[in-house]
């Protein structure tokens, strides 16, 4: 390790033996200011902001539980001989398009159940969502974990990085790409464009499903460039594999609403 470099300390609070990650708290503030801003715009659009607070006392831990199951699924050889580690979320290793999926799933369900339309909840949602992804990746980054291939320093200070994200991308003796910053810049970029997005008024459902389409375009290539991906086969990344299938359905669902005429009410309808 070059003189002088150490790592961030992931641990925010330690009290013996209760320890506060700051993986989580990150996370977690993430969580809690999407739904603030989600909040906000329910009641704008004439939604009873309990909904999406129901919605998020369910969605909030199915989506970790899912994502934790997708990524053990995918390193079951790992887990399988060392099954304590399952619940070690701490230390990393979700999965957001598990993540995803658990809460795509549960706001079907919630939906349902609730008598409010799917594509209403979702459209408000969707910046959330991508804000949450967008800070959740600093966690990755106290973690340093989710980062690219290695790189050399001058070519992280040619980026003007910050000191303190150069010194971080030092790994064993190493500096690597900062994914985890490249992902959550675009991440940020999609909110900025989904928030524009709100006044032009698209169809219903077609603000989430913008969501999918951009969030899945960068992160299939921001996976190219990863080294810790969860592989498919030797030379298959699953995460880009499951990017492009989420572009083409989005896309599908995008013109096959259109078509049958399930997308005649807009996003600032009633």
């Amino acid at each position: 390790m070059e003189q002088g470099i150490q790592p961030l300390n992931p641990i925010a609070i330690d009290l013996g033996p209760i320890q506060v990650h700051w993986y989580g708290l990150i996370i977690g503030f993430g969580v809690l200011l999407g739904l603030i801003i989600a909040l906000r715009e329910s009641e704008r659009r004439g939604l009873d902001k309990e909904i999406f607070t129901d919605l998020i006392l369910f969605a909030v831990p199915i989506a970790i539980i899912s994502a934790r199951i997708y990524y053990v699924i995918f390193q079951w050889e790992y887990y399988s001989q060392n099954p304590g580690d399952i619940i070690k979320i701490w230390n990393g290793g979700i999965a957001i398009h598990g993540a995803l999926i658990g809460s795509v799933l549960t706001a079907i369900v919630f939906a349902k159940v609730k008598k409010v339309s799917f594509w209403k909840l979702v459209d408000i949602a969707a910046p959330s969502l991508l804000l949450g992804q967008a800070i959740g990746r600093w966690g990755n980054f106290m973690n340093q974990e989710a980062h690219g291939g290695e790189v050399t320093r001058s070519f992280l200070e040619n980026m003007h990085l910050p000191e303190f994200i150069i010194n971080q991308m030092y790994i064993n003796g190493t500096y690597y790409h900062p994914t985890f910053l490249y992902e959550s810049i675009w991440n940020i970029l999609g909110v900025i464009i989904l928030l524009s997005l709100r006044k032009v008024n698209l169809r219903r459902g077609e603000l989430f499903l913008t969501y999918v389409i951009w969030y899945s375009s960068g992160r299939y290539f921001i996976e190219g460039l990863r080294t810790d991906s969860l592989m498919l086969t030797e030379s298959l990344r699953i995460a880009q594999v499951i990017s492009i299938v989420l572009i083409a359905v989005a896309i599908a669902l995008v013109v096959y609403r259109r078509v049958r005429g399930h997308a005649d009410k807009r996003y600032l309808d009633a």
